[in-house]
């Protein structure tokens, strides 16, 4: 009757409603049976006893940037071992829907970190596509690990119309026709499933390559009618906006925010980045949840989009891309090609002073709080200044200015010189707050791209562990049904995707779970080989006696700290299709 039986496990629905020992019985792919009685099938192949443990729905990661690595590796097991068991792709204005090769290494290299000549070398073997829908069936003969759901890039639909140079040029403006041409790949896009678009006015986030290096994304460049033309598609399908504000302009946050505001119309589904406890800028965390409330208490339908995690970052050198967002950082990264270049930059005095100048600059807008002595070196050929704060090693070097301690290091090790620091979300009881406001949607682990800089695959554990401690310590900030659900269902109504839910009918994607194990596990990074990027040694996480078992689409993929059989082999995951009967008006 049954091709596998979960037997005994503490059952969350996805829902928020209570849980409970209950007995899951799986049938082509689907829950067949949620029992409080055992299920009676001596005929079923696969019977899991979860005694002590806990059975979740797989848990949907909305903000990736797995659209290259999906391509060559769809297994895509770095986030499924950790019980992520949907992926949407498409983030920050950036897909490979439209774009050739050349140009797909131009908009990710730079900007998400990943080796240029893997983005083309990845897009043009396997682009085999025009239009949406034929990527979306190209994604689907692939042995997908997970579900995957999509947006469409704004960068990637404008490069494809204009072509890059013209779609990064301040005095370019679409005509009607190539603007009706947007609208049309757009309409497609959803057409095929997509759950909205992504769009950028983020200008630290820069081109790679040759022919536009170092212009900003071409989303940046759309125009106010651009703009709302795109949004009102959006709006009238009820699809959502992924965005991203220049936090540099806080008009431009106000202006996509209130782009959700229906004023005699449908609400339009934005969620943008990201609401943070940025140390830069501590009180900004209060504004976050009451930007949400005051646009949703007046009928919009607007999300902050959060990392639930202390926002750590490691860094090689100077290639890390906080240094964007100040004029001396982007002109280093513009030579990140030209070694010998770089390194006699570096050493200029006229270029230091302005490095200094933008690191004293302490106020305004920013990402990075600038304190070097909040800056750990990890790695160094020079063991001594290991452990040691760039401050600090330019205090023992006679006082020296932290910019300089960092630019000496850097010029003499390059790379070799790897540090780390803790940009946001520092403060607990912020975490906690942030974590459980309405207004907020858990997610942006930014999985897939920055590889060398961070590793944030197992956010979700990370945040069960803290719910759990919390109700614990006696200071409850949620309840462990509505912490799931903010993980799973939540995120599925909102997007409209067939996921998040383990009720009778759903599909069986599920997480089991030892709560014992949520240990300092959790926190440690490892290194692992990234084998269709040349084995690149990429930061990871884990914590593989955390997760007891995860099964999509009702099959096994990851278990007892191993690779299942079929992950990578069989496709087990889906394209998502996007609809406005799950998740509308959420």
């Amino acid at each position: 009757m049954y091709d596998t039986i979960i037997a005994n496990g503490r059952w969350f629905d996805g829902t928020g409603a209570p849980s409970a020992i209950r007995h899951l019985g799986i049938r082509d792919g689907r829950i067949a049976n949620v029992s409080a009685d055992p299920i009676d099938d001596p005929q079923c192949p696969n019977v899991m006893d979860a005694s002590g443990q806990w059975v979740i729905p797989g848990l949907i990661d909305i903000h990736t940037h797995y659209d290259i690595e999906v391509l060559q590796d769809p297994a895509l097991a770095e986030s499924v071992r950790h019980g992520v068991t949907t992926v949407l792709l498409g983030s920050c204005s950036l897909s490979t829907v439209h774009v050739g090769a050349s140009d797909a290494g131009d908009l990710f290299a730079r900007v998400e970190a990943i080796p240029r000549k893997h983005v083309v070398t990845a897009v043009d073997e396997h682009k085999s596509w025009n239009s949406a829908h034929e990527y979306v069936a190209a994604l689907e003969e692939l042995p997908l690990g997970p579900n995957i759901a999509a947006f469409i890039g704004h960068s990637d639909i404008r490069a494809a119309e204009l072509g890059l140079a013209r779609a990064t040029s301040k005095d370019v403006r679409p005509d009607a026709a190539e603007l009706a041409a947007m609208e049309a790949k757009l309409i497609e896009a959803l057409d095929a499933g997509f759950v909205g678009m992504s769009s950028q006015q983020l200008m630290f986030d820069k081109l790679d390559g040759d022919v536009c290096r170092s212009r900003t994304l071409p989303s940046t460049y759309a125009t106010t009618r651009e703009r709302r033309r795109l949004n009102a598609i959006l709006r009238r399908r009820g699809r959502a906006l992924q965005g991203g504000p220049d936090v540099a302009r806080p008009q431009s946050l106000v202006a996509m925010a209130a782009s959700s505001l229906g004023l005699f119309r449908k609400p339009l589904k934005v969620s943008l980045l990201s609401a943070a406890d940025i140390k830069a800028i501590p009180g900004v965390a209060h504004v976050f949840p009451l930007i949400a409330r005051v646009l949703n208490a007046l009928g919009a339908n607007f999300r902050w989009q959060h990392l639930p995690v202390p926002f750590e970052v490691y860094a090689d050198g100077i290639d890390l891309v906080v240094f964007e967002e100040f004029g001396s950082g982007a002109e280093a990264l513009h030579l990140a090609d030209q070694v010998d270049k770089r390194r006699e930059l570096l050493r200029d005095e006229q270029y230091r002073r302005r490095f200094r100048k933008d690191y004293d600059k302490k106020y305004g807008p920013r990402v990075w709080h600038r304190d070097l002595f909040d800056a750990q070196i990890v790695e160094c050929p020079d063991s001594t200044v290991i452990g040691k704060s760039f401050g600090e090693v330019g205090v023992e070097r006679g006082g020296a200015h932290p910019v300089d301690a960092f630019l000496d290091l850097v010029v003499e090790f390059g790379p070799k010189v790897r540090w780390r620091t803790t940009i946001s979300n520092h403060r607990p009881e912020v975490l906690d707050r942030l974590a459980a406001d309405p207004g907020v949607q858990l997610g942006f682990s930014d999985a897939g791209a920055h590889l060398r800089n961070m590793a944030f695959y197992n956010y979700g554990l990370r945040f069960l562990r803290r719910v759990r401690e919390a109700a614990e310590a006696g200071r409850p900030f949620l309840s462990m049904e509505r912490a799931v659900h903010r993980l799973t269902g939540e995120l599925a109504d909102w997007y409209g995707l067939d996921a998040g839910h383990l009720r009778v009918g759903d599909r069986a994607d599920i997480v089991v779970l030892d709560p014992a194990r949520f240990d300092d596990a959790l926190d440690a990074y490892h290194e692992s080989p990234v084998a269709p990027f040349d084995n690149l040694s990429r930061m990871v996480n884990r914590n593989d006696a955390t997760v007891t078992a995860v099964f999509v689409g009702g099959v096994l993929v990851f278990g007892e700290g191993a690779p299942a059989p079929a992950l990578g082999t069989r496709r087990t995951g889906r394209f998502l299709r996007a609809s406005t009967a799950i998740g509308r008006n959420r």
